[in-house]
This record gives C-alpha cells, sequence and structure tokens, in this order.
C-alpha cells in the first residue's frame, strides 16, 4: 500500500484498495456513518477510474454516490439471481455509471481489477450493459428504466418470485415524454413493490433544469399520477434511510422519492446547486478532470474522508498510487463540429429565416456561438427529442428554416416517426447528427450512431451526407441551405481526427458522386467521413510500400442517394471494391454499392469486400474499437492482399 498523501503529485492517480473499502464496511460504528464512509471512498474511485479512462461523468456519479451506497450496502438482497426473492436495482440514467461500479467494486460484487478498465475493451462499458455482472438491464438511453422495471415485476409475480424494483432516474430524464407514459399504468396496476428515486441534482447535461424546462411542483405531478411521493436530502444518508424505510411501508402505491441532491457533491468546487447565480454551462457532467482539477478534487475526497475516520477513533486511508496515461495526440487533427458551428453562423448570418433547435447538447453540437448571436433564433428543448423534431415541424411550415441538433443515435431514432410526419408535408428542415459512427468507444453502444443511416434512409426527400474534413462540413452545408429544396441529414464525427488529404481544387459537391482522393489502378476504397477515409490513406501507404498495390480511395459523402452511372465509370477496369461503413451493413453505403453494381455490366468480375460494423459495437478506446471491428488500415490491406486479419 502507498502512503497517505499531502498534497498530491502530478501525473499521479490515486484510488483506495479493496482492503481499505472492506475495513470501512466492517466498522462497528452506525450504518449511516458507515456508509457516509464507504461513499467518501467510493467517490475517490469513481473520480480515479474517469480520470484514467480520459471520459466519463463526475457530477452525477457524485450526487447520487450516497443513494446508490446505503442501496447497496443496507437494503437489497444478495442480488444473485439464484436468490428467489433477490430485489432489483439500476439507475435509469445511465451517466452515473462510475458511481454504481465503483459501489459494486466496494463490495466485492465485481472483480476489483475492473477499477482499472472503464471505457476498455473487456472491461467496464461507459454505459451500463448486461454483459458486466450485477447489471439488469443496458441503460444510457434515457427515460426506459421505469417501464423495464415494469417489466421486471410483471415477469417476476408471473415466475411467483418477490423484491422489490428500485429505480434511480435523473431529473433532466424527466423530460422524456415515456418516464410519464410508464407512470399511469403503474398506479393502475398498484406496484407497490416499485420504488422510484429521482436523483434531484437540477441540473442536466449543459445547464440547470429549471432553465430548460422547469419541473414546477414534481411532488404533485407525480401524486396526480396516483403515486406515492416522498422527499428528502439524497446527499445525508440518514435523511434517506429514514424516509425509504417510512415509503417501504406505504401499501398499494408506486412509490417515488425526489432525493434532493448536489451535483458534483463531494468536492467544493465541483458543487452546483440550482441557487448558484454562476451557472450558464456546468463544466463537470462529462469529461475527465484536467492534471490539476483532478489534484484538488482527489486532495479535497481524501482529507474528507480521513477526518471522518479519525473523528471515530480509525486510522487515515492508506492509498495506492499509479501513473496517469499520457493521451496520444496526433498531428493535423480537424474539428468537424467546430467547423460546422463557424459554418452555421456564416449562413444564418446570410439568412434570417434559419432557427437552431438543440436536445440538451448545446456544448457537444457546436451551438453556443450561435445561442449568443442570436438568442432570438434559438431554442433549448431539452431531452425531449420528439418534441423538437415536431417543433421544427411546425416552424417550417410557417416559413422558417429549422436546423435540428442531437446525437445522431438519438435524432435518428426517437424522433423519426416526427421526421417522417415532417417530409410528408414536403417542407424543408435540416437535421445535424453529432457523434456520428463507432468513435469515440468509451461511452458504447447507446451512444454510438451506427445506424442512423438505415433508420433514416427510406424518409422520403432525405438526403443523408457525412463531410470528410472540415472544408467539405461548409460545403455540404452550404449545399443543403442553399441548393437542395428538401429535407437533409448531416452526419457529424465529434472527435477531432487527423485528416492527411485534401479535396480537389474548386470542389463543388454534387448529389449522388463522391470524388476522387488517391487516384489508383490495382483496388479501390470507397468510404466516408474522416475516421474512415483517414484508415482508407493509411492503407494505401501501406499497399503501395509493402506490396506494391496501386489503391483509389474514393470519398462518398451521399449515403443514401447514389448517381449509379458516376459509380459504374468510376469503378471501370478495377476488380477489387472495398466499401468501409462507419455503421451497419444493413441499410449503409456498402449496401447500396453493391445494389449498384448488381445492375451494372461486368459485376460478376468485381470481388467486393465490405467493411462495417457486424454486431452490437464494443467500448473501448479508438484503436481498440477500430481494430475489433476491423474498421482499420490493417483490416483493409489485409481485405486487398487476402491476408486473414490477426
Amino acid at each position: 500500500m502507498g502512503d497517505q498523501i499531502g498534497t498530491a503529485v502530478g501525473g499521479t492517480l490515486y484510488f483506495v484498495s479493496f482492503e481499505e473499502l472492506t475495513r470501512v464496511r466492517n466498522l462497528t460504528v452506525r450504518s449511516n456513518d458507515r456508509v457516509e464512509i464507504f461513499a467518501d471512498l467510493c467517490r475517490i474511485n469513481a473520480l480515479y477510474m474517469i480520470a484514467k479512462a480520459g471520459s466519463g461523468h463526475i457530477g452525477s456519479s457524485f450526487s447520487s454516490m450516497d443513494i446508490m451506497s446505503w442501496l447497496q450496502m443496507e437494503e437489497l438482497h444478495d442480488g444473485d439471481e439464484a436468490v428467489h426473492d433477490a430485489d432489483i436495482f439500476f439507475s435509469s440514467k445511465g451517466h452515473d455509471a462510475p458511481a454504481l461500479y465503483s459501489t459494486l467494486i466496494g463490495l466485492g460484487k465485481l472483480d476489483f481489477d475492473l477499477l482499472h478498465q472503464l471505457r476498455r475493451l473487456d472491461g467496464l462499458p461507459g454505459h451500463p450493459d448486461v454483459s458486466t455482472p450485477g447489471i439488469v438491464t443496458n441503460t444510457g438511453s434515457l427515460g426506459m428504466g421505469i417501464s423495464k422495471a415494469k417489466g421486471m415485476l410483471f415477469a417476476r409475480k408471473l415466475l411467483k418470485k418477490g423484491g422489490r424494483a428500485y429505480v434511480l432516474t435523473g431529473d433532466g430524464e424527466l423530460q422524456e415524454g415515456q418516464i410519464w407514459e410508464s407512470l399511469v399504468s403503474a398506479a393502475n396496476d398498484g406496484l407497490s413493490d416499485l420504488i422510484v428515486i429521482v436523483d434531484h441534482n437540477k441540473i442536466q447535461s449543459d445547464t440547470l433544469v429549471s432553465k430548460v424546462s422547469d419541473l414546477g411542483d414534481l411532488e404533485a405531478k407525480f401524486a396526480a399520477f396516483g403515486w406515492h411521493v416522498s422527499r428528502c436530502d439524497g446527499n445525508n444518508i440518514r435523511d434517506f434511510a429514514t424516509t425509504l424505510a417510512t415509503v417501504k411501508t406505504a401499501p398499494g402505491k408506486p412509490k417515488v422519492i425526489i432525493a434532493d441532491t448536489v451535483k458534483g457533491k463531494g468536492v467544493s468546487f465541483m458543487e452546483r446547486t440550482s441557487i448558484d447565480s454562476d451557472v450558464e454551462y456546468y463544466k463537470f457532467h462529462s469529461g475527465a478532470p484536467s492534471g490539476d482539477v483532478y489534484r484538488q478534487a482527489v486532495q479535497e475526497l481524501i482529507d474528507g474522508a480521513n477526518e471522518k475516520l479519525i473523528r471515530i477513533g480509525q486510522p487515515p486511508l492508506l492509498l495506492e498510487e499509479v501513473t496517469r496515461p499520457i493521451a496520444p495526440t496526433a498531428d493535423h487533427q480537424q474539428r468537424l463540429v467546430a467547423a460546422y458551428s463557424n459554418s452555421l453562423l456564416e449562413q444564418a448570418r446570410k439568412n434570417p429565416s434559419i432557427v437552431a433547435l438543440d436536445a440538451d447538447l448545446i456544448l457537444d453540437t457546436g451551438l453556443i456561438p450561435f445561442q449568443k448571436e442570436f438568442p432570438d433564433r434559438f431554442v433549448e428543448c431539452g431531452i425531449a427529442e420528439q418534441d423538437m423534431v415536431s417543433q421544427a415541424g411546425g416552424m417550417a411550415l410557417q416559413g422558417l428554416l429549422p436546423i435540428v441538433h442531437s446525437f445522431g443515435c438519438f435524432l435518428s431514432s426517437r424522433p423519426n416517426e416526427q421526421i417522417y410526419n415532417n417530409a410528408t408535408e414536403r417542407t424543408k428542415i435540416i437535421y445535424v447528427g453529432s457523434l456520428a459512427g463507432v468513435v469515440p468507444g468509451g461511452p458504447g453502444h447507446s451512444h454510438q450512431a451506427v445506424r442512423d443511416i438505415s433508420t433514416l434512409a427510406a424518409v422520403p426527400g432525405l438526403v443523408i451526407m457525412e463531410p470528410s474534413c472540415e472544408e467539405e462540413v461548409h460545403l455540404l452545408l452550404d449545399w443543403a441551405v442553399k441548393r437542395y429544396l428538401g429535407c437533409s441529414y448531416l452526419r457529424l464525427v465529434s472527435v477531432p481526427w487527423p485528416v492527411e488529404y485534401s479535396l480537389p481544387t474548386g470542389y463543388i459537391p454534387e448529389q449522388g458522386k463522391g470524388v476522387i482522393l488517391l487516384d489508383g489502378t490495382d483496388a479501390v476504397v470507397v468510404a466516408y467521413g474522416p475516421v474512415m477515409l483517414g484508415e482508407a490513406m493509411k492503407a494505401a501507404e501501406q499497399l503501395q510500400t509493402r506490396h506494391g498495390i496501386s489503391l483509389k480511395v474514393i470519398n462518398m459523402p451521399w449515403l443514401n442517394k447514389l448517381d449509379s452511372e458516376w459509380i459504374e465509370e468510376v469503378l471501370e477496369g478495377i476488380d477489387t471494391v472495398v466499401t468501409m461503413d462507419n455503421h451497419y451493413f444493413e441499410g449503409g453505403l456498402g449496401q447500396r454499392i453493391r445494389s449498384v453494381l448488381w445492375g451494372c455490366r461486368g459485376v460478376m468480375l468485381k470481388t467486393m469486400i465490405h467493411l462495417c460494423i457486424d454486431d452490437v459495437p464494443v467500448c473501448g478506446s479508438v484503436a481498440d474499437v477500430l481494430s475489433f471491428h476491423h474498421l482499420d488500415s490493417t483490416a483493409i490491406v489485409c481485405a486487398v492482399t487476402g491476408i486473414e486479419t490477426m
């Protein structure tokens, strides 16, 4: 074990060992004191996990840690499904996965070595997944938790099993319509074994819940749906425990505890409440802390835990330490979301009919500059994608040009029916889906947009595009705003990415036609976006240098509208065609090119190889995820040369 630290050392990360966690769990003190110290230790470990992974959600993990610790230590049965009356517990919001993992690890329900494997291949996914022991349902896509719990309780009743279902939700999550749909039948059916706890920390992804969509009298709302309602301080373990004990005795109704918490609880400079006057955008919702921020935060957590231990006559913590990994950097990185932000401003300055709508992702979708310059033309819709898209439909009917923003995984699926409805009205709306494709892999499959092309491709008149670089972002947005009369969907890779190629001088996008980035004669790769094209260009260099193979690389930004004659012409004389999809094969570019070539002369001479996502995408580092799914330069080289991948 390492020594107790005074001032945290730069470049060093600290965690609490399983032995120390066990020592605290075995303390012969009041249960609320024991759980309070255990929660403090789990905060240290959750912060360690996020810092080591390079990403994660601190604020939500810290606000919910006391609730999770009490439930896991004091309320739940064994949790083993072999136990007849085992209780069920999960968090519906998913962002607090580090809190959930750290408590499970601290209780020995997860292998302690997984503490070091957050957001890593074969480790702990960024949002909970049932492949992890102790996780009862996948979460990360919001609003589903109460419905899932109702289904579990129905099944348990049918199977003659007992046990309660505890569901933790976020308060921003309450903007999702499914939450309110789920309340009615729970009350009608008298699901008294259902206990919902709202982590009411008052701040959602970007800013205060009250600024986005004020919840109003939350107690009255739940009561109006027929639920038994209680309220407590969710960061005061004694208050929460007392409230929970009382709630469990209330008969005949589903129960909800509105637990008032503080986002970032435990670290003074991370803590924010609804009465803070300086909260414009909360800084610690997602992402890893910088070196200085980590040192200050972990020191405060350690000091707080030691103070409590010493107060009850216990020795201070002995901590383990590791060197913080250095994040890799690359030259020539381009940031497509930032480029989009600038391009949107240029378009809006010239076109007063442009309005921008956002679904609580203003930081991630690059809309802060737009909001500041055009506050009257910006609409924050909150975590309510269906409402947002239908609002856009109404705006379009009145002559505005709405541009709708969210992550691609949510924008393409949740409001799919609303997008279709808008299209049937023959109006013009532009949809912009960020976080497109399989990277970053850290957040996990709930946030990896790898089916958005297929889910939107059949919408009448809607054109799907993905730019390859910052320059093409500007060109494609300009095309969507000025040249196309119908709806369009712009797919944006969110991570900075090295771009070692450039578009031809004077290039102007033409619908259905791609552009040759690198000419070659022996084989061709058709791809889109900076991730896939970047790997294709690396593969071209490797093939030429090591194998003497000349590879043609084609950028095809049009993902559902292809020019068959152009494709036949550009592939003329090349027998080996490799398509790359940052997406599933079904509905992707590769499937469309195969369909085009099926009707072309000479198709039987073509060897077609499709590199794509072929299963639920894995969680891990960028390199690991691309390698696992055979979407890197090595996979291309192997495909072209016929060498089997490792």
